[in-house]
Protein backbone atom coordinates (compact mmCIF):
# COMPACT_ATOMS: atom_id res chain seq x y z
CA UNK A 1 0.00 0.00 0.00
CA UNK A 2 3.02 2.30 -0.35
CA UNK A 3 1.53 3.97 -3.42
CA UNK A 4 -1.46 5.21 -1.42
CA UNK A 5 0.74 7.37 0.80
CA UNK A 6 -0.04 10.39 -1.42
CA UNK A 7 -3.74 10.18 -0.55
CA UNK A 8 -4.70 12.36 2.36
CA UNK A 9 -6.70 11.50 5.43
CA UNK A 10 -10.37 12.49 5.30
CA UNK A 11 -10.93 16.19 5.84
CA UNK A 12 -13.67 18.70 4.96
CA UNK A 13 -11.87 19.95 1.84
CA UNK A 14 -11.76 16.56 0.11
CA UNK A 15 -15.08 15.25 -1.17
CA UNK A 16 -15.91 11.52 -0.89
CA UNK A 17 -16.05 11.24 -4.69
CA UNK A 18 -12.62 12.78 -5.13
CA UNK A 19 -11.21 10.53 -2.40
CA UNK A 20 -12.76 7.49 -4.08
CA UNK A 21 -11.23 8.34 -7.45
CA UNK A 22 -7.77 8.85 -5.92
CA UNK A 23 -8.00 5.51 -4.13
CA UNK A 24 -9.24 3.72 -7.26
CA UNK A 25 -6.29 5.14 -9.18
CA UNK A 26 -3.90 3.19 -6.93
CA UNK A 27 -5.94 -0.01 -7.08
CA UNK A 28 -8.22 0.13 -4.03
CA UNK A 29 -11.81 -1.03 -4.77
CA UNK A 30 -14.02 1.62 -3.15
CA UNK A 31 -17.64 2.24 -2.19
CA UNK A 32 -19.48 5.23 -0.69
CA UNK A 33 -20.76 5.29 2.87
CA UNK A 34 -23.94 7.10 3.90
CA UNK A 35 -24.83 8.86 7.11
CA UNK A 36 -23.88 6.62 10.01
CA UNK A 37 -20.83 5.62 7.94
CA UNK A 38 -22.45 2.42 6.67
CA UNK A 39 -23.06 1.23 3.07
CA UNK A 40 -26.10 2.35 1.14
CA UNK A 41 -29.02 -0.09 1.15
CA UNK A 42 -30.01 -2.19 -1.82
CA UNK A 43 -32.29 -0.80 -4.50
CA UNK A 44 -35.83 -2.22 -4.77
CA UNK A 45 -34.80 -4.79 -7.37
CA UNK A 46 -32.04 -6.10 -5.08
CA UNK A 47 -33.92 -5.86 -1.76
CA UNK A 48 -33.67 -9.03 0.34
CA UNK A 49 -31.28 -10.42 -2.32
CA UNK A 50 -34.24 -10.90 -4.69
CA UNK A 51 -31.74 -10.38 -7.54
CA UNK A 52 -29.76 -13.45 -6.51
CA UNK A 53 -26.71 -11.51 -5.32
CA UNK A 54 -23.61 -10.17 -7.05
CA UNK A 55 -21.55 -12.55 -9.18
CA UNK A 56 -18.50 -11.79 -7.00
CA UNK A 57 -20.22 -12.75 -3.72
CA UNK A 58 -19.63 -16.09 -1.98
CA UNK A 59 -22.95 -17.44 -3.25
CA UNK A 60 -22.52 -16.04 -6.74
CA UNK A 61 -25.75 -14.82 -8.28
CA UNK A 62 -26.90 -13.20 -11.52
CA UNK A 63 -27.27 -9.59 -10.28
CA UNK A 64 -26.01 -7.07 -12.81
CA UNK A 65 -27.51 -4.02 -11.09
CA UNK A 66 -25.44 -0.88 -11.81
CA UNK A 67 -26.40 0.70 -8.47
CA UNK A 68 -24.39 0.67 -5.23
CA UNK A 69 -25.99 -2.50 -3.87
CA UNK A 70 -24.70 -5.38 -1.70
CA UNK A 71 -22.27 -3.36 0.42
CA UNK A 72 -18.66 -4.65 0.03
CA UNK A 73 -19.58 -6.47 -3.20
CA UNK A 74 -20.25 -3.11 -4.87
CA UNK A 75 -16.66 -1.97 -4.34
CA UNK A 76 -14.81 -1.18 -7.55
CA UNK A 77 -11.67 0.53 -8.81
CA UNK A 78 -13.27 1.30 -12.19
CA UNK A 79 -13.55 5.10 -12.53
CA UNK A 80 -16.33 4.74 -15.13
CA UNK A 81 -18.50 2.92 -12.59
CA UNK A 82 -17.58 5.31 -9.78
CA UNK A 83 -18.61 8.34 -11.88
CA UNK A 84 -21.60 6.65 -13.54
CA UNK A 85 -25.12 8.09 -13.41
CA UNK A 86 -26.21 5.11 -11.26
CA UNK A 87 -23.69 6.13 -8.57
CA UNK A 88 -24.15 9.90 -8.93
CA UNK A 89 -27.08 10.17 -6.51
CA UNK A 90 -25.25 8.38 -3.71
CA UNK A 91 -22.19 10.60 -3.95
CA UNK A 92 -24.49 13.55 -3.24
CA UNK A 93 -25.43 11.82 0.04
CA UNK A 94 -22.13 10.12 0.88
CA UNK A 95 -20.27 11.17 4.03
CA UNK A 96 -17.23 8.89 3.74
CA UNK A 97 -15.50 6.24 1.62
CA UNK A 98 -14.79 2.58 2.33
CA UNK A 99 -12.68 0.02 0.51
CA UNK A 100 -12.70 -3.76 0.09
CA UNK A 101 -9.40 -4.93 1.66
CA UNK A 102 -9.16 -8.34 -0.01
CA UNK A 103 -9.84 -6.71 -3.38
CA UNK A 104 -6.53 -4.90 -2.90
CA UNK A 105 -4.77 -7.95 -1.44
CA UNK A 106 -4.96 -6.65 2.13
CA UNK A 107 -6.19 -7.67 5.57
CA UNK A 108 -7.18 -5.08 8.17
CA UNK A 109 -6.94 -5.94 11.86
CA UNK A 110 -9.49 -3.55 13.35
CA UNK A 111 -8.52 -2.73 16.94
CA UNK A 112 -11.52 -1.04 18.51
CA UNK A 113 -10.14 0.23 21.81
CA UNK A 114 -6.87 0.98 23.65
CA UNK A 115 -6.80 -2.47 25.27
CA UNK A 116 -6.97 -4.14 21.85
CA UNK A 117 -4.20 -1.88 20.56
CA UNK A 118 -2.01 -2.80 23.53
CA UNK A 119 -2.65 -6.49 22.86
CA UNK A 120 -1.65 -6.09 19.20
CA UNK A 121 1.56 -4.28 20.10
CA UNK A 122 2.52 -7.14 22.40
CA UNK A 123 1.45 -9.93 20.07
CA UNK A 124 1.51 -9.05 16.35
CA UNK A 125 4.35 -8.09 13.99
CA UNK A 126 4.60 -4.38 13.26
CA UNK A 127 3.05 -3.13 10.05
CA UNK A 128 1.34 -0.05 8.60
CA UNK A 129 -1.08 1.42 11.14
CA UNK A 130 -3.94 3.88 10.71
CA UNK A 131 -5.44 5.75 13.69
CA UNK A 132 -9.22 5.40 14.13
CA UNK A 133 -11.67 7.19 16.42
CA UNK A 134 -11.25 4.62 19.19
CA UNK A 135 -8.23 2.55 18.22
CA UNK A 136 -6.20 1.60 15.16
CA UNK A 137 -6.31 -0.33 11.89
CA UNK A 138 -3.29 -2.58 11.29
CA UNK A 139 -2.84 -3.37 7.59
CA UNK A 140 -1.13 -6.54 6.35
CA UNK A 141 -0.29 -7.72 2.84
CA UNK A 142 -2.41 -10.78 2.02
CA UNK A 143 -6.08 -11.74 2.12
CA UNK A 144 -7.97 -14.10 4.44
CA UNK A 145 -11.54 -14.77 5.66
CA UNK A 146 -13.13 -11.97 7.67
CA UNK A 147 -14.53 -12.46 11.17
CA UNK A 148 -15.97 -10.27 13.90
CA UNK A 149 -14.92 -10.31 17.54
CA UNK A 150 -12.11 -12.83 17.18
CA UNK A 151 -11.10 -11.54 20.60
CA UNK A 152 -12.33 -8.57 22.67
CA UNK A 153 -12.24 -5.43 20.54
CA UNK A 154 -10.67 -7.13 17.51
CA UNK A 155 -12.29 -7.68 14.09
CA UNK A 156 -10.67 -9.05 10.94
CA UNK A 157 -11.67 -7.28 7.71
CA UNK A 158 -10.52 -8.81 4.44
CA UNK A 159 -12.69 -11.03 2.20
CA UNK A 160 -16.39 -10.22 1.99
CA UNK A 161 -15.93 -7.13 4.14
CA UNK A 162 -15.17 -3.42 3.94
CA UNK A 163 -13.10 -0.97 5.95
CA UNK A 164 -13.56 2.76 6.19
CA UNK A 165 -10.82 4.82 4.55
CA UNK A 166 -9.16 6.93 7.26
CA UNK A 167 -5.90 7.77 5.54
CA UNK A 168 -2.71 6.04 4.40
CA UNK A 169 -1.32 5.51 7.91
CA UNK A 170 2.29 5.19 8.94
CA UNK A 171 4.88 2.45 8.57
CA UNK A 172 5.50 -0.29 6.03
CA UNK A 173 2.85 -2.84 5.13
CA UNK A 174 4.22 -6.28 6.02
CA UNK A 175 3.11 -9.80 5.10
CA UNK A 176 0.07 -11.28 6.82
CA UNK A 177 1.48 -13.33 9.72
CA UNK A 178 0.26 -16.75 10.94
CA UNK A 179 -0.71 -15.13 14.25
CA UNK A 180 -3.48 -13.18 12.51
CA UNK A 181 -4.67 -16.16 10.49
CA UNK A 182 -4.96 -18.20 13.68
CA UNK A 183 -7.40 -15.66 15.12
CA UNK A 184 -10.08 -16.89 12.74
CA UNK A 185 -11.24 -20.34 13.66
CA UNK A 186 -12.15 -22.75 10.91
CA UNK A 187 -15.93 -22.86 10.77
CA UNK A 188 -16.85 -24.91 7.78
CA UNK A 189 -14.69 -27.92 6.97
CA UNK A 190 -17.86 -29.78 5.94
CA UNK A 191 -21.56 -29.35 6.41
CA UNK A 192 -22.88 -30.89 9.61
CA UNK A 193 -23.41 -34.62 9.43
CA UNK A 194 -26.85 -36.11 10.02
CA UNK A 195 -27.52 -36.77 13.64
CA UNK A 196 -25.01 -34.20 14.88
CA UNK A 197 -25.05 -34.27 18.66
CA UNK A 198 -25.96 -30.96 20.25
CA UNK A 199 -28.33 -30.01 23.02
CA UNK A 200 -28.95 -26.71 21.22
CA UNK A 201 -30.73 -28.34 18.29
CA UNK A 202 -33.51 -29.60 20.55
CA UNK A 203 -34.19 -26.33 22.38
CA UNK A 204 -37.73 -24.82 22.16
CA UNK A 205 -38.37 -22.05 19.63
CA UNK A 206 -39.12 -18.42 20.46
CA UNK A 207 -42.74 -17.56 21.17
CA UNK A 208 -44.64 -14.76 22.83
CA UNK A 209 -44.69 -16.49 26.22
CA UNK A 210 -41.01 -15.66 26.73
CA UNK A 211 -41.31 -12.09 25.39
CA UNK A 212 -43.90 -10.48 27.64
CA UNK A 213 -42.02 -7.17 27.72
CA UNK A 214 -41.26 -6.85 24.00
CA UNK A 215 -42.75 -3.81 22.26
CA UNK A 216 -42.82 -5.56 18.86
CA UNK A 217 -45.59 -7.72 17.44
CA UNK A 218 -45.08 -11.46 17.26
CA UNK A 219 -45.23 -11.31 13.47
CA UNK A 220 -42.48 -8.68 13.36
CA UNK A 221 -40.15 -10.73 15.57
CA UNK A 222 -40.84 -14.01 13.78
CA UNK A 223 -40.35 -12.48 10.33
CA UNK A 224 -37.01 -10.95 11.26
CA UNK A 225 -35.84 -14.13 12.96
CA UNK A 226 -36.80 -16.38 10.05
CA UNK A 227 -35.02 -14.15 7.58
CA UNK A 228 -31.93 -14.20 9.77
CA UNK A 229 -31.99 -17.99 10.14
CA UNK A 230 -32.33 -18.36 6.38
CA UNK A 231 -29.25 -16.18 5.88
CA UNK A 232 -27.21 -18.30 8.31
CA UNK A 233 -28.32 -21.60 6.76
CA UNK A 234 -27.45 -20.31 3.28
CA UNK A 235 -23.74 -20.29 4.21
CA UNK A 236 -23.19 -24.00 3.70
CA UNK A 237 -19.52 -23.68 2.72
CA UNK A 238 -18.16 -20.77 4.75
CA UNK A 239 -19.06 -17.69 6.73
CA UNK A 240 -21.96 -19.08 8.77
CA UNK A 241 -20.33 -18.08 12.06
CA UNK A 242 -19.80 -14.50 10.94
CA UNK A 243 -23.33 -14.43 9.56
CA UNK A 244 -24.68 -15.64 12.91
CA UNK A 245 -22.84 -12.76 14.59
CA UNK A 246 -24.39 -10.29 12.13
CA UNK A 247 -27.91 -11.67 12.56
CA UNK A 248 -27.63 -11.57 16.36
CA UNK A 249 -26.27 -8.03 16.24
CA UNK A 250 -29.09 -6.84 13.99
CA UNK A 251 -31.86 -8.57 15.93
CA UNK A 252 -30.45 -7.41 19.26
CA UNK A 253 -30.42 -3.81 18.06
CA UNK A 254 -34.18 -4.01 17.39
CA UNK A 255 -34.84 -4.52 21.11
CA UNK A 256 -32.74 -1.77 22.68
CA UNK A 257 -35.85 0.28 23.52
CA UNK A 258 -37.99 -2.59 24.80
CA UNK A 259 -38.74 -2.76 28.55
CA UNK A 260 -38.15 -6.53 28.34
CA UNK A 261 -38.04 -9.43 28.60
CA UNK A 262 -37.89 -10.05 24.85
CA UNK A 263 -36.90 -13.70 24.78
CA UNK A 264 -33.49 -13.02 23.27
CA UNK A 265 -32.09 -16.18 24.87
CA UNK A 266 -34.54 -18.27 22.85
CA UNK A 267 -33.79 -16.29 19.70
CA UNK A 268 -30.08 -16.80 20.31
CA UNK A 269 -30.53 -20.55 20.68
CA UNK A 270 -32.27 -20.71 17.31
CA UNK A 271 -29.46 -18.75 15.63
CA UNK A 272 -26.88 -21.03 17.24
CA UNK A 273 -28.79 -24.11 16.09
CA UNK A 274 -28.93 -22.76 12.52
CA UNK A 275 -25.16 -22.19 12.52
CA UNK A 276 -24.47 -25.65 13.92
CA UNK A 277 -26.72 -27.20 11.27
CA UNK A 278 -24.33 -26.01 8.54
CA UNK A 279 -21.16 -27.13 10.29
CA UNK A 280 -20.15 -24.35 12.69
CA UNK A 281 -18.59 -25.76 15.89
CA UNK A 282 -20.98 -25.23 18.80
CA UNK A 283 -18.51 -23.23 20.90
CA UNK A 284 -17.82 -20.88 17.99
CA UNK A 285 -21.55 -20.46 17.31
CA UNK A 286 -22.23 -19.63 20.97
CA UNK A 287 -19.45 -17.05 21.00
CA UNK A 288 -20.54 -15.43 17.72
CA UNK A 289 -24.15 -15.05 18.86
CA UNK A 290 -23.23 -13.81 22.33
CA UNK A 291 -20.88 -11.21 20.87
CA UNK A 292 -23.49 -10.25 18.28
CA UNK A 293 -26.13 -9.55 20.92
CA UNK A 294 -23.61 -7.67 23.07
CA UNK A 295 -22.72 -5.40 20.14
CA UNK A 296 -26.32 -4.94 18.96
CA UNK A 297 -27.58 -4.05 22.40
CA UNK A 298 -24.75 -1.58 22.91
CA UNK A 299 -23.27 -3.37 25.89
CA UNK A 300 -19.60 -3.51 26.77
CA UNK A 301 -17.69 -6.71 27.48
Amino acid sequence: MTQSAVIRREHPGLSPLRTALELAAVGLPVLPLRRGKVPFGNCRACAAIACGGRPNMKDAGPCQCPSVCHAWAAATADPEVITSSAWARVWDLAVAVAYHPAGAGLTVVDLDNPAAVSWARRTLPTTRTVPTTRGEHWLYRGAMPSANQVRPGVDIKSRMSYARWLGPGLGTTTDLPPAVRRLVEREEATAARRGVASSVLDRPEWDRSVATGCRHTERYVRTGLERGLTMVRAHTESGAGSQAFGVARFLGAQHTRCPGPCGLDAIGQQIIAAAISVGVPEAYAHRAVTNGFTTGLGRTT
